[in-house]
C-alpha cells in the first residue's frame, strides 16, 4: 500500500509535504513510535517561544474572614448585573447549546456596523478584545518581527507577542504614567509590524489626547498597523480624548479594539470586536478560533447594545463614583493618576505588596503590580468605602 500525492501546491497557495507509506514501513513507524513513547524520557517538544513566558495573573477572588463582607476590586469588572434583556437573551440561546454558534456572528456584526456607521466587512469579532488582539499579532508578526507598546500597559501584550515568536519593544511610560508617543515613534524600525496604544491605559488610567495621537498616526509608516485598544472608552469624560473609530476611517493602518467585558458587564461571556479596514478585518476572521464566540455571548451582546439608555445611566453612576473615590484619596494625601477608566492607580513602588496585603486584610482585593503600583477597580459603593478606609489606615501607618 502506498499513500502519496502528485502535487505539493494547493489551489489556494498552500503547500504541504507528503510521505510515501508502504505496508512495511507502516509497521516500522509503529514500532519506533511505541519505543519512543515507552523508553524515551522528556515528552513532546514544545515551542521554544513558551520559554520564560509571563503567565497572565487574574485578580484574586475576595474572601471575607469571620463572616465579614469582602469585595473584589482587582479585575475591572462591572459591579452591576447584566443590562435589561440580556439574561433573557442568553437563557433563550442556552436552549440550543447542542448546536454550534453562528460562525460569522452575523446579527452582532450587523448591529455593530449600524451602531458605529461602518461596513459590516470592517467588523471582526473574537473572544474578548484580548482574543482579537492575539489574532492581530498572528496576522502581522512572527519570528524576527517587532511589536511596540508602552510599559507598563495591558499585561497580556507581552504574552501574546511572545507566543507568536515576535519581539516585544516596551517603551517606558512618562513619569506621570502616560504614553510617550515620541519615544514610541523613535522605537519603530523596519522590523516593526504592529503598535499598541492603550487608551485609556491599563493599569494607569491615563489617556492620549487627540492632537498628539493624530501627529503620531501621521508619522507612523503606512505598513505598520496601529491598534487603538479602547476597552475603557465608555468611561472617558475628557473631551480631548478622541474616539478611535473616527481616526480609523481615513487611515487604513489603524484598527480599533473594543470589548463587552467592561462597561457592558459581559466579562464572563468573552466577546470583543475590532473595527478595521477590510484587509485587516479579513485577516482577523482568518486567524480567529472557529466558533470561538458562543451564541450566548453573541445574543447577549446584541441585547446589550439595544439597552443603551440603561448602559449610559450605569456608566454615569460609575464615573460619579470614580470622582468621589479619587477626591477622597486626594484628601487623604495620595496622588493618584488622573484616570479616565473604571479604576484608579496608585504608584506605590516598593510599598505595593504591603498595600495590597493591607487592603486584603480589610476585605478588599486590589490588583498589585509589584514594584510599580496598585490598580483598584471602581466597584460597589460599600467596597469602595472599605478600600478608602484601608487606604487611609495604610497612609497613617506607613
Amino acid at each position: 500500500m502506498v499513500i502519496s500525492t502528485d502535487s505539493d501546491d494547493g489551489d489556494d497557495g498552500t503547500t504541504w509535504r507528503t510521505i510515501p507509506v508502504s505496508d512495511n514501513n507502516l509497521g516500522q513507524a509503529s514500532d519506533q513510535a511505541g519505543g519512543q513513547a515507552g523508553g524515551r524520557a522528556g515528552g513532546p517538544r514544545l515551542s521554544p517561544n513558551l520559554r520564560g513566558i509571563p503567565l497572565y495573573k487574574p485578580g484574586k477572588p475576595a474572601k471575607g474572614e469571620d463572616g465579614r463582607p469582602a469585595y473584589k476590586l482587582s479585575s475591572n469588572e462591572n459591579p452591576y448585573p447584566p443590562l435589561p434583556g440580556v439574561v433573557e437573551a442568553a437563557v433563550a440561546a442556552a436552549g440550543d447549546l447542542n448546536r454550534y454558534p453562528d460562525l460569522g456572528c452575523t446579527a452582532l456584526t450587523a448591529e455593530l456596523a449600524a451602531r458605529f456607521g461602518v461596513p459590516e466587512t470592517h467588523i471582526a469579532t473574537g473572544t474578548g478584545s484580548v482574543g482579537v488582539a492575539q489574532s492581530l499579532i498572528q496576522a502581522t508578526a512572527g519570528p524576527g518581527d517587532e511589536v511596540v507598546y508602552a510599559w507598563r500597559s495591558f499585561e497580556a501584550y507581552p504574552i501574546i507577542v511572545q507566543i507568536s515568536g515576535a519581539t516585544s519593544v516596551q517603551v517606558p511610560l512618562t513619569a506621570d504614567g502616560r504614553h510617550d508617543l515620541d519615544a514610541m515613534l523613535a522605537a519603530i524600525t523596519e522590523r516593526t509590524r504592529l503598535v499598541f496604544v492603550c487608551n485609556p491605559n491599563n493599569p494607569t488610567g491615563t489617556v492620549v489626547h487627540r492632537a498628539e495621537l493624530e501627529r503620531f498616526l501621521d508619522a507612523v509608516p503606512a505598513d505598520v498597523l496601529v491598534v487603538l485598544d479602547e476597552a475603557y472608552n465608555e468611561f472617558v469624560r475628557d473631551a480631548e480624548v478622541p474616539n478611535g473609530v473616527e481616526l480609523y476611517r481615513d487611515r487604513s493602518n489603524v484598527c480599533v479594539l473594543r470589548t463587552f467585558s467592561k462597561a457592558y458587564g459581559l466579562a464572563g461571556l468573552r466577546v470583543g470586536f475590532a473595527i478595521a479596514h477590510e484587509p485587516v478585518a479579513e485577516a482577523l476572521r482568518k486567524t480567529a478560533v472557529p466558533f470561538g464566540v458562543s451564541q450566548l455571548a453573541q445574543d447577549a451582546a446584541v441585547a446589550s447594545l439595544r439597552a443603551e439608555t440603561a448602559l449610559l445611566e450605569r456608566v454615569a453612576a460609575l464615573v460619579e463614583e470614580r470622582t468621589r473615590v479619587v477626591a477622597a484619596l486626594v484628601a487623604q494625601g495620595w496622588t493618584p493618576n488622573e484616570t479616565q477608566a473604571n479604576f484608579v492607580w496608585l504608584p506605590l513602588g516598593e510599598r505595593t505588596a504591603d498595600f495590597a496585603a493591607a487592603c486584603a486584610a480589610a476585605g478588599v482585593v486590589v490588583r498589585p503590580f509589584p514594584g510599580d503600583g496598585a490598580r483598584v477597580t471602581i466597584g460597589e459603593t460599600e467596597g469602595n468605602d472599605l478600600f478608602l478606609e484601608a487606604a487611609a489606615r495604610f497612609r497613617k501607618e506607613s
